[in-house]
């Protein structure tokens, strides 16, 4: 026969709540796992005083990390 526990003035068998104490468990080491997602690869804020600069720093950038993924492969 099983153990049974009062809970919430409701019967509960010991192998109910075993199975929700591990549950419980599981679960929250998952959520606890999976961390804060991370936000999108951004650069940080061009502070160009013009268009032509802006634009300039942005073409500068972007030949940089062609380059720089020309050397890694």
């Amino acid at each position: 026969m099983v153990a049974m526990y009062t809970v919430f003035g409701r019967q509960v068998g010991s192998h109910v709540l075993a199975m929700g104490v591990l549950g419980t468990l599981f679960a929250g080491g998952f959520y606890a796992g999976s961390g804060s997602k991370k936000p999108s690869e951004q650069s940080p804020p061009i502070n160009a005083t013009s268009k032509d600069e802006e634009n300039f720093i942005q073409e500068f950038l972007k030949n940089a990390e062609a380059e720089d993924n020309k050397q890694k492969h």
